[in-house]
């Protein structure tokens, strides 16, 4: 059986993949393994409260507390978990994913994700049937325990300030800083998704002028040619706009695309790479290191050694990025797909602070976007998703293998080859990075080509 757990919690197309039994019991584990206290956030998508409701159900029939912060963005969850002083916090989000999608991440009392190890006791407990299995085996065994039940049955509070304690914390980041965003127009696209209750009340909050689209949302929506992840409405509202820069979030907004006045999408590599120049000018970057993944383009580890800052790269996933982070002691990491986690400000992806962040260090270079920009140069990069049968097997196929050492063979140092299953779809990534841009992509479609049709 597959792991229950991908990269970023439970994920699957919701009441088929993802069922309310599934919720019930995460909600259950949620209480057995991290506490009596759990705050509950979740998108926009329709299936959110359905799942919701199992959830919870799940956290009170253990006895347990649910805080119910409705749709807020996932970051504000890890936030309103340390403020509360809460033992856990549960999203209900498929992040970027379509809208049938729908996923449950945990995050322990510090508002970090859980290591692969409690994800793996959870997924025990679940599959053995969650808190009844429990009481059944221990009453098997002679033990007198019972589910709870009186008093002992757990209750659900709904909290009133939840987005407004999260947009203060997100606007008292960057005036602690004396600085202000007077003078800017923000072009914003919030992807129908959590982010249309927080992002535009900040950004003028700080003052800037915000100009917002998708902002609304039916629950069927959310990611829908728009967002971070389809970055062409926001072009043209930058433009119709006149506006110095564009924002685009997923629908959980744990991530954060840009973009110049001109119309350049700048990524995470680029967005990390400005905050990182910052950090290091004002002497707040720990070890003068930086973590990112393998997927991180060429030219960002190359601005930053010229930059003197070294560059630690993990596998894909923010939770092994924060892993590396906590584990030595840095403040910023960050992946290419813009998840970027500033460890000073908050303990998980949080598109919108790394968006004032972001532009908090423009400011202070007294650049424009496009010339902050312009600190790395990419190599250029080819990226092809192929749906295939056994997303575990792919990488191992003969044939899949001898197409990835050609590739290799062909562009010697000039470039790169990485393949890896997606964590969360029956799909492969394949990658490739090269001197020129028509050099990648003959590269990526040849490998393609082959691990779809050994593949599929």
């Amino acid at each position: 059986m597959a792991r229950l757990f991908g990269t970023d919690g439970v994920r699957g197309i919701a009441n088929v993949e993802l069922t309310n039994r599934i919720a019930y019991g995460l909600g259950q584990a949620a209480v057995r393994f991290l506490g009596k206290t759990i705050v509950v956030g979740r998108d926009t998508r329709l299936s959110g409260d359905m799942l919701q409701a199992a959830l919870v159900a799940g956290i009170t029939s253990a006895g347990g507390t649910a805080f119910l912060a409705g749709i807020v963005p996932t970051p504000a969850v890890a936030l309103l978990t340390r403020k509360l002083n809460a033992a856990g916090g549960v999203v209900i989000s498929a992040s970027h994913n379509p809208p049938e999608y729908n996923g449950i991440k945990l995050f322990d009392g510090q508002g970090f994700k859980l290591p692969d190890a409690a994800e793996d006791a959870i997924e025990e407990f679940v599959m053995g049937g969650g808190l009844e299995g429990a009481v059944q085996r221990a009453q098997q065994q002679g033990e007198p325990v019972q589910m709870p039940s009186g008093g002992d049955v757990g209750i659900a509070v709904e909290l009133q300030q939840a987005c407004s304690m999260y947009i203060e914390h997100v606007v008292e980041a960057v005036r602690s800083q004396g600085i202000t965003f007077e003078g800017l127009t923000v072009a914003l696209d919030t992807g129908h998704g959590a982010s249309s209750h927080t992002s535009e009340e900040a950004l003028t909050r700080l003052g800037a002028t915000v100009v917002t689209i998708n902002d609304d949302y039916d629950g069927t929506d959310i990611n829908v040619e728009c967002g971070s992840t389809h970055l062409e409405p926001l072009r043209k509202l930058v433009v119709q706009s006149q506006a110095d820069v564009g924002i685009a979030h997923d629908g959980d907004a744990d991530r954060v695309m840009l973009m110049t006045a001109q119309g350049e999408a700048l990524d995470g590599d680029v967005i990390e790479a400005v905050c990182a120049l910052d950090m290091k000018q004002r002497g707040v970057l720990p070890g003068d290191t930086v973590v990112s993944t393998v997927m991180c383009n060429l030219g960002f580890v190359h601005a930053m050694r010229d930059a003197g800052i070294d560059v630690v790269q993990t596998k894909v996933g923010d939770r092994y990025v924060l892993e590396a982070m906590r584990e030595h002691g840095y403040a910023i990491g960050g992946e290419q797909s813009g998840h970027m986690i500033l460890l000073d400000h908050n303990s998980t992806g949080d598109g919108l602070m790394t968006a004032v962040q972001f532009l908090a260090a423009v400011k202070r270079s007294g650049k424009t976007i496009a010339e902050a920009a312009a600190v790395m140069r990419r190599f250029p990069q080819e990226l092809i998703n192929v749906r295939v049968a056994d997303k575990h097997t792919a990488v191992e196929n003969s044939q899949v293998k001898e197409a990835v050492a050609a590739a290799e063979q062909a562009l010697g140092d000039d470039g790169r080859v990485l393949l890896r299953p997606s964590g969360t779809e029956p799909v492969i990534r394949v990658m490739v990075e090269a001197g020129s841009e028509a050099v990648a992509q003959q590269q990526a479609r040849a490998i393609a080509d082959v691990v779809e049709h050994a593949c599929a």
